[in-house]
């Protein structure tokens, strides 16, 4: 599998996954389950987004993502 893993293409799907979750539209729902499907939804763009932001590195069959989690310094 590492020889044929792409970390960029990766790091490329969870980056386009953050931003369908991001435009993905609420569905006809009301009351607790509209909060729910709010919740997951900004749950799964976090977890998307952070792995999109990764730095993806693969050496000999190691995947390393660096993530800066540093508050205000994320755009160097």
């Amino acid at each position: 599998m590492a020889d044929t893993f792409d970390p960029k293409e990766m790091i490329e799907r969870f980056q386009r996954r953050a931003a369908a979750v991001k435009s993905r539209p609420i569905p006809p729902i009301e009351g607790t389950e509209r909060a729910k499907f709010i919740e997951q939804a900004s749950v799964d763009y976090f977890d998307y987004a952070i792995i999109g932001d990764a730095v993806a590195n693969l050496d000999n069959g190691i995947l390393t993502l660096t993530i800066d989690l540093r508050a205000g310094e994320a755009e160097r």
